[in-house]
């Protein structure tokens, strides 16, 4: 029988090696490219050894995270991934899945969200303009900085792979915070870097991207 599709997604064949919080952030760093995650549940258990739930904000974000990352090499192993069998316990309660009192509540605020919404843009906007930074005429290579002190190759090959023309990170030895991508062409290191300027690997750290200076 066939589990429908949920907020919830549900990971398994995970490298147990890797430590539980550098999990947590390797997954946030890969998953979040799709949508608002809510939440990410990985235990270090033997019966959950290899597995964790990724709960995401909204359904089409979890729908499009289990088609294009299935089978994607994670820590040198593909990711098996189906929609969890039941909508985690942070979904059930957003949604008022625990009382009816709840669903009188959820409307209420979808009601007001239009208006959230209209106030929220312009802060929006402003954050991007904040992001953007002096920049060097285009080049193939971008030097990223104010990345966070867990930066590590696998997260940023996870980020920036998912782009055409990806080669390789570089990273800086001595120097968590800053790292160099290659491309194979200008304009391919310039899609990667307006999609991923001010992206956030941590919830302090917005990332921020130049092309290298020639």
């Amino acid at each position: 029988m066939d589990i429908r599709p949920n907020h919830t997604i549900y990971i398994n064949n995970i490298n147990d090696k890797v430590k539980k919080e550098e999990l947590k952030r390797s997954l946030y760093a890969l998953f979040s490219q799709f949508g608002q995650i809510i939440d990410i549940v990985a235990m270090k258990t033997m019966k959950m050894r290899g597995q964790a739930f990724v709960v995401f904000k909204e359904l089409a974000a979890a729908t499009n995270a289990l088609r294009q990352l299935q089978g994607f090499p994670f820590y040198n192993k593909p990711m098996r991934i189906q929609y969890a069998k039941t909508d985690s316990e942070v979904i059930a309660k957003v949604k008022g899945t625990y009382g009816d009192k709840e669903k009188k509540k959820d409307k209420k605020k979808k009601a007001q969200e239009p208006a959230a919404n209209l106030t929220k843009k312009p802060a929006l906007v402003s954050f991007k303009t904040v992001a953007l930074v002096p920049d060097n005429p285009p080049n193939y290579i971008l030097f990223l900085s104010n990345l966070p002190e867990e930066t590590n190759e696998m997260m940023l090959s996870m980020l920036f792979n998912q782009f055409p023309g990806f080669k390789e990170v570089r990273l800086v030895p001595g120097k968590h915070d800053i790292s160099f991508v290659e491309f194979e062409s200008d304009a391919q290191a310039g899609v990667a870097k307006d999609a991923l300027q001010g992206f956030r690997i941590t919830a302090t750290c917005a990332m921020k991207i130049t092309y290298a200076k020639k």
